[in-house]
């Protein structure tokens, strides 16, 4: 069995129903909107998100769930759904997870249009409900992937960015997010309790452990077999490289800095950097770094009873970083 299915399946019957009432959120008089919305629908990916909303939410309350719950998942995923078809448009991006993306098939402006759409259904499904406790973490969750992803643009222009800057931005721009789906899960089922700041912070560690992953594909994984180097073409910091050059001489340092800013199209030139990353120990840093933010998140696990969705989310800490993509 896939590991995604086994972790999917304390909470199948939930997921089944859930399908249902995310498609019913997201419906308009307007046809040309529910055309688009029944494309993003029907091409969805694991659906990791609405996951960690109902696992955490039943392994914190012995295994139950509410309505709550439904729209606390339902909201996060309209929410990410938004934020996916901005960041095509902001990328000029053509794909996504293999099939046309919204702006390929039907331009920037439209596609502009439905990612403000699906975010204000995902803020009115929450005011309609007077779910104003759940509407507050995913504002925040929002608020923070913008300044996230601006924070690295910024840095991206100066190359500046220190190991700490690092972990801003990715706690921002991609742990936020599983941080914020916890926190729902908790919220829906244990309103103004500990377990929902408890439950961000287990999300929180969990996207920081995903988003180093990330990083360390650009360097070669088992499944491509080698190095893509996209992270250093498009002159993102990330860890093994900032490692690297925190422990290089001046003229190690400006040769790299060099390479990225001015020879970041040059494949022999990438494929150096890449090697001088390597043979810097900035890979086995980042793996350190990781299996830190693995370790810190199943700490927090330790302190529930055993249950499946225990187990599942465990499997889930643990498949963040051992994915082959």
């Amino acid at each position: 069995m896939k590991v995604i299915s086994q972790i999917k399946l304390p909470v199948e019957k939930e997921m089944d129903l859930f399908e249902k009432k995310f498609l019913e959120s997201m419906s308009s008089k307007v046809a040309l909107l529910n055309r688009i919305t029944h494309y993003i629908v029907n091409r969805k990916g694991k659906q990791m998100r609405p996951m960690f909303v109902f696992l955490v939410a039943k392994m914190v309350s012995d295994g139950s769930v509410n309505e709550r719950t439904y729209r606390g998942a339902a909201v996060i995923e309209l929410i990410h759904t938004a934020t996916l078809v901005h960041d095509d448009v902001v990328d000029d991006s053509n794909r996504r997870r293999g099939f046309f993306s919204i702006n390929a098939l039907w331009k920037n402006k439209i596609a502009v249009l439905v990612g403000d759409y699906l975010l204000s259904k995902g803020l009115l499904l929450s005011i309609d409900n007077n779910d104003f406790d759940l509407l507050k973490i995913i504002s925040v969750a929002v608020r923070e992937m913008s300044e996230g992803e601006l924070l690295q643009i910024e840095k991206a222009r100066r190359l500046d960015i220190t190991e700490t800057v690092y972990y801003d931005i990715i706690r921002q721009k991609t742990a936020t997010l599983i941080a914020a789906c916890c926190a729902l899960g908790a919220a829906s089922v244990k309103p103004e309790s500990d377990e929902i700041a408890k439950m961000r912070r287990f999300g929180e560690l969990i996207g920081m452990a995903f988003q180093i992953k990330d990083d360390l594909f650009d360097y070669g994984n088992e499944k491509i077999g080698k190095p893509t180097g996209i992270d250093i073409k498009e002159q993102k910091m990330t860890l093994p490289l900032i490692y690297a050059l925190n422990n290089s001489s001046k003229k190690e340092k400006d040769w790299v800095i060099n390479s990225v800013k001015n020879h970041n199209k040059d494949r022999k030139r990438v494929k150096e950097v890449i090697q001088f990353v390597k043979d810097k120990d900035g890979l086995k840093y980042a793996v350190k770094r990781m299996k830190e933010f693995q370790q810190e998140a199943l700490v927090i696990l330790e302190s529930y009873p055993e249950s499946p969705f225990k187990d599942s989310l465990e499997l889930m800490v643990n498949y963040v970083i051992d994915r082959k993509k």
